[in-house]
């Protein structure tokens, strides 16, 4: 059975008056108002924000010296290097910058370093093959704000640098550069600290043409793709981006996305940012994993059909050989570990893993352990780790609280990089785990839903539709996770080769089609008839010209009523609506009276030993119910003045339990 610890709202979801008369149906205006959106014009720009939310590129800091220098560039007709980055985010901010730069007369040399031989970042060597090449003007994109040394070489061979970057920049000195963009530097102006890198990139570009619209009209796939692929917040300037974006990948993709999508049998009209993230940005992003990510560039800005469709097979085939390797460093850290539990932060190394996947396989071990992963490659005197948080764990902080043993790091709150002497291994590790235990996060639910479902009407076809307007789904604007609290299940049937799970389930009077991918009933636990939770998405099913409403779900468990038969318990009424499915009758006030009766009978002292004495067959909300109307009514009665402890009590005349409150509230409900 499932055992993951589950946290539900027993609250009756709001529906506020503003958003229904403007034109929200009940399940959408519930989810917008659970996400602190209550008005009319808080939703309008959440849902419909177009250009209106997209800010100035003249805002950022040192934005007009760079347009000013790529100005006298073009002017000239100087040769231009752009550097990137070897990952979906980096590789599209150098294809876009580049063909913009081309379009504008340049001569423009895109570089993106070898993952495995160079690294991340600008490297000397790098920067000399470009000066040799006649580059007069070096742009950095989704990199450079660490590269200090690195700008002060370019200049001393004569290679001016701007930078772009989207990356922390710490607390010490910015490279002396031309200029230096990044939203995240001190005194920078510009309202969304959040673009990424590519979104940097498109802003310099925006700046450059003095036509922010024009650019984004060109651009706004890719960055769709890089924006999504590098996990940026999908609410404001970046959602109105990857809306666009995706309009554009759907309607009209360039040749190699084209083709990307043939190869990947995704249909461009269905497409959504979690296409992009779990079927584009894999493919482009195993190209720089296994250090091909020139590949990827060349599918991204060709126009040539056949060569798209070439170069969208071998990122198909690399992707798979990414995958092969992935899992075979996943087992082996999962050897190192020897089946023991961590209670730190996973540090591991190895000489034989692919620097390029070993970030994969630390997301992986961190979903698996609910831990911080780190995974370090050793080469020689040199470790090259890849950093994945969780829970909530800054791991940029940290780092920076265990520098004294690292070479270098840099990155964000949830994904860095680190290098390292080996001798060192041992030292970092302990210091991490002193930082994380000092520092540990509070512990969050592996299943929290957003809203109990208890009126079937919600997940009406029309209700579940609306829920579409909240795309793109993404990083701070996340699919909407519903759960259902003890219904029963009508019917079970494994399909898919026994693979996965279907179930049909009874809300009140309505029936609903679920389905569990990758679970079977008897993993699981469940028969037909049984009361089950259900964590779950609504969408809609077109099949054989029938349309209906699926639950997709994510975790499902037996029912377990504890949570809502304490708040039953302990007097709280705005948990009663959730309870209106097992609201007593005649039959069940009789059979709980005779047991309060019986001679010695008092109710339990707390909430646990209460539910130990519900009756055989009975629900444990059903007791509670009848228990907290007999109280309400002077039936029971205790020296502490709860539920708790009572016992029979006797009162004048006869107690007319229809009449109560909580039987008028869960009649209404």
């Amino acid at each position: 059975m499932n055992q993951k610890e589950w946290k539900i709202s027993y609250v009756k979801p709001e529906l506020p008056e503003e958003l229904i008369e403007g034109g929200c149906l009940p399940l959408l205006a519930a989810v917008l108002a659970q996400r602190g959106i209550r008005s009319r014009k808080a939703a309008e720009e959440l849902l419909f924000g177009g250009s209106e939310v997209l800010h100035d590129p003249m805002l950022m800091t040192g934005m007009d010296r760079a347009v000013k220098r790529i100005k006298q560039a073009i002017s000239a007709g100087e040769t231009v290097a752009v550097y990137g980055d070897y990952d979906v985010d980096g590789i599209t901010s150098t294809c876009l910058l580049t063909d913009y730069l081309r379009a504008k007369g340049l001569r423009c040399l895109p570089y993106i370093p070898d993952r495995n031989e160079e690294g991340y970042g600008l490297n000397n060597a790098a920067v000399d093959s470009l000066r040799s090449q006649g580059a007069s003007l070096l742009i950095t994109v989704d990199c450079g704000i660490t590269a200090l040394s690195e700008v002060e070489h370019a200049a001393q061979i004569g290679l001016e640098v701007i930078i772009t970057d989207h990356h922390e920049c710490g607390h010490g000195q910015l490279p002396n550069a031309v200029a230096v963009i990044d939203c995240k530097q001190n005194g920078d102006n510009y309202p969304n600290k959040n673009l990424a890198g590519v979104g940097v990139a498109l802003k310099l570009a925006c700046a450059c043409e003095g036509d922010s619209e024009r650019v984004l009209e060109q651009y706004a796939d890719l960055v769709a793709v890089g924006t999504v692929a590098d996990v940026m917040p999908l609410v404001g300037e970046n959602r109105c981006l990857v809306r666009r974006g995706l309009k554009k990948l759907g309607t009209s993709p360039r040749p190699g996305i084209a083709a990307m999508m043939r190869e990947s049998s995704i249909d461009p009209r269905k497409l959504t940012a979690s296409t992009i993230g779990f079927s584009l940005a894999p493919r482009l992003n195993a190209a720089g994993r296994l250090g091909q990510a020139e590949t990827a560039a060349k599918l991204l800005m060709t126009v040539d059909p056949c060569a798209a469709a070439q170069l969208a097979a071998e990122l198909c085939e690399l992707n798979r050989q990414r995958q092969d390797i992935e899992t075979a460093i996943w087992r082996e850290a999962n050897a190192q570990l020897s089946g023991s539990v961590p209670d730190a932060p996973i540090v591991l190394a190895s000489d034989k893993w692919h620097q390029g996947v070993i970030g994969i396989a630390a997301s992986r071990l961190a979903e698996q352990y609910s831990l911080p992963a780190i995974m370090i490659c050793l080469n020689g005197d040199i470790g090259k780790g890849s950093c994945r948080s969780y829970g909530g764990f800054n791991l940029f902080e940290a780092l920076s609280a265990c520098s004294e043993h690292l070479l270098g790091f840099g990155g964000h709150a949830l994904a860095a990089g680190l290098n390292i002497n080996p001798d060192k291994l041992n030292d970092f590790r302990a210091a991490l785990a002193r930082y994380y235990r000092a520092n540990k996060p509070a512990a969050l639910p592996e299943v929290q839903c957003d809203l109990l479902i208890n009126d079937p009407t919600l997940l009406s076809i029309e209700n579940v539709r609306s829920l579409d307007r909240l795309e793109p789904y993404g990083n701070a604007n996340p699919r909407p996770l519903m759960c259902l609290c003890g219904v029963r299940i009508e019917s079970l049937s494994e399909v898919g080769s026994g693979r996965h799970l279907r179930m049909r389930i009874r809300l009140r009077s309505e029936s609903f089609e679920a389905i569990f991918f990758s679970h079977t009933a008897k993993e699981l636990g469940l028969r037909e008839g049984n009361l089950v939770d259900l964590a779950f998405s609504p969408q809609i099913n077109e099949f054989r010209g029938r349309t209906s409403v699926q639950l997709v779900v994510c975790a499902a468990r037996r029912h377990d009523g504890r949570e809502l038969c304490r708040g039953i318990l302990e007097n709280r009424r705005d948990m009663l609506w959730a309870a209106a499915e097992f609201c007593p009758d005649r039959v069940d006030f009789v059979r709980v009276w005779r047991m309060i009766q019986q001679p010695g009978f008092a109710v339990g002292g707390s909430a646990e030993a209460v539910l130990a004495q519900c009756p055989q067959g009975m629900e444990p909300e059903r007791f509670c119910l009848c228990l907290a109307v007999f109280w309400e009514t002077g039936l029971l009665s205790s020296p502490g003045g709860s539920v708790y402890g009572a016992r029979e009590a006797h009162i004048e005349g006869k107690a007319d339990l229809e009449r109560t409150e909580i039987i008028r509230l869960l009649r209404t409900c």
